[in-house]
């Protein structure tokens, strides 16, 4: 599964003005980092997923097999997608959540929100919210 440039570029004249004067930019700053995680946990590169976590994140796992393990069981969606789609990016209480739908093998989709931080190295993952159902309207 990969995100082409053009989805990028889709995703770039797609998203809301409310993401800011830097919208444009920022997503497409978001969704690399994002299609960039993901990518590497299907080709199971747990390392290099771990890179995109943010500190905090990287703290509460300590290394990339513990992040992995985690990934594999709690979110088997986010690692090994069929599809791949981003939603809104919107801030929410002065924290920036970038809106994912991914499908599974079994064609079900699924709504995850990330929590985007950016740090001296650039946009990193601080935490994946799975949306239930209900309140996705699905």
């Amino acid at each position: 599964m990969r995100i082409t440039f053009a989805a990028l570029m889709l995703l770039l004249f797609l998203t809301p003005a409310r993401a800011g004067a830097e919208g444009p930019a920022r997503a497409g700053a978001i969704a690399e980092v994002i299609s960039s995680q993901i990518e590497a946990f299907s080709d199971d590169d747990f390392d290099a997923a771990f890179d995109y976590a943010s500190p905090t994140i990287r703290g509460m796992f300590g290394s990339p097999e513990r992040f992995g393990r985690m990934v594999r069981e709690g979110y088997p969606m986010v690692h090994r997608p069929e599809t791949l789609r981003f939603g809104d990016l919107r801030e929410a209480r002065g924290r920036l959540w970038q809106r994912v739908i991914v499908s599974d093998a079994a064609g079900r989709v699924h709504l995850l929100d990330y929590q985007m931080i950016e740090t001296d190295g650039g946009w990193r993952i601080n935490g994946v919210v799975l949306v239930p159902a209900q309140e996705a309207g699905v």
